[in-house]
């Protein structure tokens, strides 16, 4: 049963790293400049997570024009009304 745990979370690992590379690059911005980002959108996705010491760090991704941004932030970021949000548990950005 361990072996087949294992093998799965390294298929796993295998298939979100091979996502990371086929996504592109990760544009990490100011949180000024990711809402000038939302802001040229109609109808932009955010995933937002909120994670750190007691919740205090932010992050937000979204895309435009084929690029992903990112910005982390201890301030809440008010988002468009016209945007969808996905709350995520955790956004991992690869070094």
């Amino acid at each position: 049963m361990y072996g087949t745990a294992a093998a799965g979370g390294a298929a796993a690992a295998a298939a979100m790293a091979q996502a990371v590379k086929a996504s592109g690059a990760i544009i990490r911005v100011e949180p000024d400049e990711f809402q000038k980002i939302l802001h040229r959108q109609d109808a932009p996705l955010v995933v937002e997570a909120v994670g750190g010491f007691r919740g205090r760090t932010r992050q937000y991704l979204t895309s435009y024009k084929g690029l992903v941004f990112h910005t982390k932030t201890t301030d809440r970021i008010i988002l468009p009304s016209r945007a969808e949000v996905v709350l995520a548990k955790k956004i991992w950005i690869p070094a």
